[in-house]
């Protein structure tokens, strides 16, 4: 299986479960915002949305 393969499978898992998805980045990312100083958790959305983006769940408009 070449990279594109999991890629696809992994956005074809996400789609199928999109609200567990979500509910994981968004833990993932206040862990992280917990744990960093404050002037990182721009960075810490961004990586969130990129991630979404790379689902295809969306960016800003699915929080």
């Amino acid at each position: 299986m070449g990279f594109d393969d999991a890629l696809n499978k992994a956005k074809d898992v996400a789609g199928e479960n999109s609200e567990q998805v979500e509910q994981g980045i968004d833990g993932a990312s206040d862990q992280i915002k917990e744990s960093t100083p404050d002037q990182v958790d721009g960075g810490v959305d961004q990586a969130g949305d990129a991630a979404r983006d790379h689902l295809g769940l969306g960016g800003d408009e699915n929080k």
